[in-house]
């Protein structure tokens, strides 16, 4: 048998308590805001009739009538290879799937970012590096909001890279910035008292970055292009403009835009996507922790909403109320309706004003990532991340429009403001008696099933009852608790695969599921309190991404190999990383799943992990680095010469400070630490993993 990759020993793991005070305004120790009453899939399994006989894990599946054609098998090569005999890891890096042929990066905390044997990497950009022309050197001790506006911001989370036809070598980096810690980026903060300046700077360093970078012909090295004509900051003062149906609406007015329809700056943008017609797409997330005074809303109807949005209380983490009304929910009542959308930006156009598209609803977007109908229509799926939250797709109605001309930028722009908004609902197809709550598969070997596309809306026809379209498109969470849409257990990134058309979902954790009062355990999400998290597996329709049907399977369920509760698509659990926690998504050009983790619960820093979808190495999970200690890893691009990481949040650790610093990355002892862009590449100059 070989052995088994080690996991280390008795660290607890996971998120800091810093780390959920200023991400997310400690979400996940609220009470849940989904308090409907939907039927959980454990109810439905229990009146569905099992069709199922036993069958070995990795045969071919045919799912369910309600999925019409939409298969999940692999057919005759799917069996899991048997593992060899004991053998050194350069033999067991060369039989792994193409693109995956590195040796593993072990289980660590070590402070730094760990890459496999054989490999470089460099920084490629740094909180506060001047990105604009003007723009002063980083000087965390003389920082500004006017120097910070010109500089890369801060905590970076969603990486695109577009190329730059016309200049060799270049291409165009684009970066979310989700939030601020302003315990590590000001000495002698003050959480109760911070300053107006403090503020400006905070508001500077969020929002989105632009910047030119350069190969280097040798490696994969990247460096950024300063003062590059493309480069580009938006703030969370960056003028938006609110497009599709619900712009205008009385639901978006506020005492500075009566019209509805303009909007300062972009907040908390998590993952995101990448257009077919070369513009990148941002979720905004966990809005709900700058708006304060929630608790000053007197009428009902306003304040259940607040609610269901997570919006709730007195003053605000950040106290950003002080400085600024809009913030202050008692003075601007709909102003956290104006946040919550998915963002559309422009990056070959530093003088375009970005836009929110509220046809794609309003909720916690963890990302966004589209795929094309065969006549051209862009379908966009996106995750609610939150405890029994919902994922969701935006189908358009408009094709896309060839070329990269003006004719075709200007359509184009407009393809995410007409169509339908669908939410899923699932079903499995194993008896609930089945589903012990324990992780323990069913007996046909697969936690799997067939789904639903339901209609929420489609311009400005509602399709939920009681509903108007402007407050479905507003009130997106309301409107899929009506129509009972599943409870997930924080549906995050979601992305197709662009070999095989099937999409997959991160599900990062829940440790709630199961609890008393709580949704309890069903085929999706088969495990109590769960910890580790899970990746779904979709298949839509005829593998047409416009479907009302889908089939589903769980690929992988995260955790210690050696846990029975565990499941790794049928392959040997003996010969895979230990993986907890997935978060952000993306694939090679091989097909290969790769997955960063977000508050790894193994003991080990977080990590990017590779896992092949098809052959006879289907399921086997290689972890590819590790990043500092109490950093995420966030942003994966995966390009034949290189991987981007973002590394975010390093030395976010309870008790951590300016004046003392959890961790010396990037810059090592003395130095402050920064969160930042970080290239991977092979150091005989060939591609990565083949």
């Amino acid at each position: 048998m070989r052995k088994l990759l080690p996991l280390l020993g008795s660290h607890q793991g996971g998120r800091s308590a810093m780390t959920c005070r200023f991400r997310c305004g400690n979400a996940c120790f609220h009470e849940a805001p989904n308090t409907s009453d939907n039927e959980y899939l454990g109810d439905v399994i229990a009146s569905a009739l099992s069709r199922r006989t036993m069958l070995r894990a990795g045969a071919v599946v045919t799912v369910g009538v309600a999925a019409g054609a939409a298969v999940l098998g692999q057919g005759p090569q799917a069996e899991a290879a048997v593992p060899a005999a004991l053998e050194g890891e350069s033999a067991r890096a060369r039989r792994a799937a193409r693109g995956l042929r590195f040796t593993p990066v072990a289980p660590n905390t070590t402070d730094a970012v760990v890459v496999p044997e054989g490999y470089g990497q460099n920084v490629v950009l740094r909180w506060g590096e001047p990105i604009l022309r003007g723009a002063p050197a980083f000087d965390p001790d003389n920082q500004s909001a006017k120097a910070q506006a010109g500089q890369f911001g801060y905590n970076n989370d969603f990486l695109s890279l577009l190329p730059l036809r016309r200049e060799p070598g270049r291409q165009v980096l684009v970066s979310n910035h989700e939030y601020t810690d302003e315990v590590l980026m000001f000495r002698a903060y003050d959480p109760e008292n911070p300053t107006r300046e403090q503020v400006e700077i905070a508001w500077a360093a969020h929002g989105l970055s632009v910047v030119v970078v350069q190969d280097e012909d040798e490696s994969g090295k990247l460096t950024a292009v300063t003062r590059h004509h493309l480069n580009r900051r938006v703030t969370a003062t960056t003028p938006f403009k609110i497009t599709g149906p619900a712009a205008g609406s009385e639901l978006l007015r506020t005492s500075a835009d009566p019209t509805g329809t303009k909007v300062l700056g972009t907040l908390n943008n998590c993952s995101g996507g990448t257009t077919p017609w070369g513009t990148t797409l941002h979720g905004e997330e966990n809005v709900d922790q700058y708006f304060g005074n929630a608790d000053k809303v007197t009428d009902p109807t306003h304040a259940a909403r607040l609610k269901r949005y997570d919006i709730k209380g007195g003053a605000s983490e950040r106290k950003w109320e002080r400085f600024d009304k809009r913030f202050d929910v008692s003075q601007e009542p709909q102003e956290p309706h104006r946040f919550g959308w998915v963002v559309e930006l422009d990056p070959y156009d530093p003088t375009s004003t970005p836009r929110k598209r509220t046809h794609l609803g309003r909720f916690k977007h963890e990302g966004a990532q589209p795929r094309l109908t065969e006549d051209g229509r862009p379908v966009v799926y996106s995750g609610d991340d939150s405890r029994f939250e919902y994922f969701y797709k935006f189908v358009s109605s408009k094709r896309m429009m060839r070329g990269t001309g003006r004719a075709a930028r200007e359509h184009n722009l407009t393809l995410l403001d007409e169509g339908t908004l669908y939410v899923a609902k699932l079903t499995g197809d194993s008896p609930a008696t089945e589903i012990d709550g324990a992780g323990t598969l069913p007996n046909d070997g697969e936690f799997d099933g067939s789904g639903e596309w339901i209609p929420l809306a489609s311009g400005d026809k509602s399709f939920v009852e009681g509903m108007t379209a402007e407050e479905v498109y507003v009130f997106t969470r309301i409107a899929a608790d009506k129509v009972g849409a599943t409870k997930m257990d924080r549906p995050e990134d979601i992305e197709p695969s662009p070999r095989t058309g099937r999409v997959y979902l991160a599900l990062t954790n829940n440790k709630d599921r199961g609890a008393a009062g709580k949704a309890g355990v069903d085929e999706a999400n088969p495990r109590n309190a769960n910890k580790h998290g899970q990746i779904l597996e979709l298949a839509e329709r005829w593998n047409d991404p416009a479907s009302d049907r889908f089939a589903w399977r769980l690929f992988l369920v995260a955790g210690d190999p050696k846990d029975p509760n565990t499941y790794f698509a049928g392959f040997p659990k003996e010969s895979v990383s230990p993986i907890s926690c997935p978060d952000n998504v993306a694939f090679d050009s091989h097909g290969n799943l790769w997955i960063s983790t977000d508050g790894n619960q193994l003991g080990s820093h977080d990590g990017l992990f590779g896992v092949a979808t098809r052959g006879e190495r289907r399921g086997e999970v290689r972890q590819f680095l590790t990043v500092p200690t109490g950093a995420e890893t966030c942003g994966p691009i995966v390009q034949d010469r290189r991987v981007l990481v973002a590394v975010q949040h390093p030395g976010e650790v309870d008790g951590a400070s300016v004046e003392k610093p959890a961790s010396q990355w990037p810059d090592g002892p003395g130095k402050i630490v920064r969160p930042a862009v970080v290239s991977v590449w092979r150091r005989d100059g060939g591609d990565i993993g083949v």
